[in-house]
């Protein structure tokens, strides 16, 4: 119990980002073709328009990596108190969400870049809390 009181901040971000990362994987795995098509439409006048599907697959990938890492991290912390997944975690979320921003900048939709930057905002402060 005493990690967890110690750690509650970490543990939160965690969750956030558990939730966020696993439930995005899961939908665009789910509805593929859905998600497929309306990232085609959406970058049909961008530079990446032909590399949607590859770069789906990729997004797909670091979102489950991030929210798996999230899950693991947090039972990391919560019973031993170690924060090395954790910290990895927040990292690749990074990773993930500035992949999502620089998409969102090319397909000119500069609302939803914005959108990135509010689940930026917690992912940064966690790599904060976590370094060292």
């Amino acid at each position: 119990m005493e990690n967890i009181t110690n750690n509650a901040t970490e543990i939160l971000l965690l969750f956030f980002l558990l939730i966020t990362f696993l439930q995005s994987g899961i939908d665009k795995l789910i509805d593929w073709s859905g998600n497929l098509s309306w990232l085609t439409g959406h970058f049909a006048q961008s530079p990446l328009k032909n590399m949607v599907p590859m770069l789906l697959g990729i997004v797909v990938v670091t979102e489950m990596i991030a929210g798996v890492l999230s899950a693991v991290g947090l039972f990391q912390i919560a019973t031993v108190g170690e924060s090395q997944l954790a910290f990895y975690s927040a990292i690749i979320s990074c990773v993930a969400l500035l992949m999502l921003l620089f998409g969102q900048r090319m397909a000119k939709d500069y609302e939803g870049a914005k959108t990135i930057a509010v689940y930026f905002i917690p992912a940064i402060f966690l790599v904060f809390l976590l370094q060292g």
